[in-house]
């Protein structure tokens, strides 16, 4: 490869939903090196969603490497990545052994709705029976699922991980003889690659960070430790759970592959590593990410918000051991990306993912229709594991275009609804937005997305902005060029390079008519399976 520059780098692993990467920063975030590639995606029954946990660690794997020989192949030694960070997919539930360090059965995703009746169990338990402790919190009634929300910031939900690791102990019999037998460990993928990455089985490390483990239904958000009352009401031994750890600090080293004994230095949950990543670090700025989903995420600073609107309460990030964390209102899409994907894969009405942009802008509007993309239910505000899809406004002049256009509104009404709310519960007007993620790439997106929103729409450059995220938390762990992500100006050369602004087109009436009957065609969405025999 004749002489190899030595450089400072810092490495991302990007665990996503549908693939992972690795990428490898600069001290200016740009990207030097990357590799991406996908993994299975395994569907066994109309609202399961899982992973092979193996295979998202062999293809980890496999991205770290190449993206090191691409790093080669442009002049600089693997030995430039001075720490990594991991930043993943959060509710995704993975159960493996102790013993033999395999997982006991596949990962639920966390667009899983699998665990309705699990929900509507513990939903009971809280409503009619409450809880029997010296603590009195869980009473029944009201009360009960009011203390549960206050002590973790969320909803009883299909969405959170207890829901789904008690799903697993129920019905798997490998999980619950792991969990009699003391021999389970239960993570979210961050946990789970990491124990891999510092020798699984033999030396892996069983650690989770509070981002991810605030998405758990298990954490104490205020005290960020394991609620001993939590664990009772769901029924698991403490002994599954990982040791926590803040989002910034080095963890431990990898144990082998090109980047052997290098530190692990920042775990984050995507959705907050995005956050980081816009730098969005201080009390009243805000971001969304359009992935697979899309999750906007206002930072409340030092203090919990709580919401009385459908949001929840969450940890932005904790920028050291012990020190104290910044906490973030959430609002939560379940299907954005996935959306184009069904256009591309079920219906056929686009080849590729972008050409959704291009059919979206052969036609003026939507001719009437509306998409209520509630594939697996409604997450935020509506919060209805029940409601269904639902294309409403058809018609003989309805073309494929129409009900492109209507799948790219969909996500701008659903936006609007979360930033409505997060209004509501912080007495504040939001003046732009700023995006990242793979729906952002297309302009006819984020034209409709201001004009409905009536906002201003900020696209940055340079839109790893999750990658990034990870790997601003590691490289402070370290102190690397300098970065404290306590310090937001230590920051100030970070991803400089410039933004795309959307402002919009649209009048204050038009807005409220389309609004009006988006929310027509959500209450018509609504509740559409209960009462359906399982």
């Amino acid at each position: 490869m004749g002489n190899l520059k030595q450089g400072e780098f810092i490495g991302s692993l990007d665990c996503g939903t549908t693939s992972v990467r690795f990428i490898i920063f600069d001290q200016y975030a740009n990207v030097v090196a990357q590799y991406q590639s996908e993994f299975p995606q395994y569907y066994p029954n109309p609202g399961w969603h899982e992973h092979d946990a193996e295979e998202i660690q062999q293809v980890s794997e496999l991205c770290i490497a190449r993206a090191c020989s691409n790093l080669e192949e442009g002049g600089w030694t693997k030995e430039s990545v001075k720490v990594i960070g991991i930043t993943n997919q959060r509710e995704t539930t993975v159960a493996w052994s102790r013993s033999t360090g395999r997982p006991l059965c596949r990962a639920i995703v966390w667009t899983d709705s699998r665990t309705k009746n699990t929900v509507a169990h513990f939903e009971h338990v809280l409503t009619h029976t409450g809880l029997e402790v010296e603590e009195g919190l869980f009473k029944n009634g009201e009360e009960g699922v009011e203390a549960l929300r206050e002590i973790t910031g969320l909803k009883l939900s299909t969405y959170f991980s207890a829901i789904k690791l008690r799903w697993m102990i129920d019905n798997y019999p490998d999980v619950h003889r792991a969990h009699e037998g003391d021999d389970l460990m239960f993570g979210t993928i961050e946990s789970w690659v990491l124990y891999n990455l510092t020798g699984g089985s033999n030396t892996g490390l069983h650690v989770t960070e509070v981002t991810n483990a605030s998405r758990t239904l298990l954490l104490n958000l205020r005290e960020l430790k394991w609620d001993p009352l939590l664990l009772k009401f769901f029924g698991f031994r403490k002994t599954i759970l990982p040791k926590l750890v803040s989002s910034s600090e080095v963890y431990g080293h990898i144990s082998t592959g090109p980047l052997k004994d290098v530190p692990i230095g920042g775990l984050v949950g995507d959705q907050q590593g995005a956050l980081v990543g816009n730098k969005c670090l201080k009390e009243g700025e805000a971001k969304c990410t359009y992935g697979t989903g899309a999750f906007l995420l206002f930072c409340t600073g030092k203090d919990i918000v709580k919401s009385g609107h459908g949001l929840l309460s969450t940890v932005a990030y904790q920028p050291g051991p012990g020190t104290a964390p910044v906490y973030a209102l959430e609002g939560s899409i379940g299907v954005a990306g996935s959306a184009i994907k069904w256009l591309r894969d079920s219906m056929g009405f686009i080849a590729t993912a972008n050409e959704v942009n291009t059919l979206a802008a052969s036609v003026t509007s939507t001719g009437g229709v509306y998409f209520v993309t509630a594939f697996s239910g409604l997450l935020a505000p509506y919060w209805d594991s029940g409601a269904a899809g639902l294309l409403i406004g058809l018609s003989s002049y309805t073309t494929p275009a129409h009900i492109a256009r209507a799948t790219i509104e969909a996500n701008a009404f659903q936006t609007r609804a979360i930033l409505e709310s997060m209004k509501l519960d912080s007495n504040t007007e939001l003046k732009h937005l700023k995006v990242d993620g793979g729906m952002t790439n297309g302009d006819v997106c984020m034209e409709i997305l201001a004009d409905i929103g009536g906002f201003d729409v900020i696209r940055p450059e340079m839109r790893e902005s999750t990658a990034l995220g990870s790997a601003l938390l590691a490289g402070s762990a370290v102190r690397l060029f300098g970065w404290d992500i306590s310090k937001p100006e230590t920051l100030s050369e970070v991803n400089t390079k410039g933004s795309r602004e959307f402002n919009p087109r649209t009048t204050i009436k038009e807005r409220q008519k389309s609004w009006t009957c988006w929310l027509r065609a959500i209450e018509r969405s609504k509740g559409w399976e209960e009462g359906v025999d399982e």
